[in-house]
């Protein structure tokens, strides 16, 4: 960090100290997403736009040592700091057999609000870099009462209770990653516009956990 506000205090190019930032953090386990809150934290202090170089950098240097030392697999997806497919099916297995034991229909009381942001042919970098906004956005509307996941590069899903006000929180959070993503210059990663829908769950866990299967690409 001390290299990258050298660099910034220089009027240098912040792309290689953001790098050697971006290995640092990985190197010691910190998520994408809490790295680039690093960069965009120190912009901010010094009243500066986010520089998109800084951003690159940075999400280079942690693909690269996840690349070579991959961590350990878990619960919770490194770059975007959300938890797994797994661990999303899980919670709709709890959500199934609570409603059973109070006589109550899944379809009726939750949903998945599914978002996709891919394009093709990415590089590792905005992939994560993509995944870490997406993430963060995700986590700071829905909060931990919502179970989340990211199904595959690129789509997300959360599991909220079925309202009249599930669609329209579904077309907040559309705008809401699409802005994101503009401030931290990642727009050109994601899919314009982003799609962002509702879709409705079966009757019983395994027929959820072959929906899961189906949304992944």
């Amino acid at each position: 960090m001390d290299a990258l506000v050298e660099a910034l205090e220089a009027g240098r190019s912040p792309e290689m100290a953001a790098h050697r930032l971006g290995t640092a953090r990985s190197a010691a386990g910190i998520g994408l997403d809490e790295t680039l809150d690093d960069v965009g934290c120190l912009y901010r202090s010094v009243g500066a736009p986010l520089d998109v170089d800084a951003v690159r950098g940075a999400a280079q240097g942690w693909v690269l040592v996840r690349e070579r030392e991959p961590g350990p697999s878990g619960l919770r997806d490194p770059a975007t700091g959300l938890p797994t497919a797994d661990y999303l099916g899980e919670r709709l297995r709890e959500t199934y057999g609570f409603a059973q034991r109070a006589d109550r229909d899944v379809p009726d009381s939750h949903c998945l609000v599914i978002l996709d942001v891919a394009v093709d042919e990415l590089g590792a970098w905005q992939r994560m870099a993509r995944a870490a906004s997406v993430g963060r956005t995700l986590d700071q509307v829905f909060g931990s009462g919502h179970p989340m996941a990211s199904l595959s590069d690129g789509v997300f899903a959360v599991l909220c209770e079925r309202g009249p006000e599930t669609a329209r929180l579904a077309q907040s959070v559309r705008k809401i990653v699409e802005r994101n993503a503009e401030v931290l210059g990642v727009a050109e990663s994601m899919r314009r516009p982003v799609r962002v829908w509702v879709e409705g769950l079966p009757d019983s866990h395994q027929a959820a956990l072959e929906l899961l299967r189906q949304l992944h690409r």
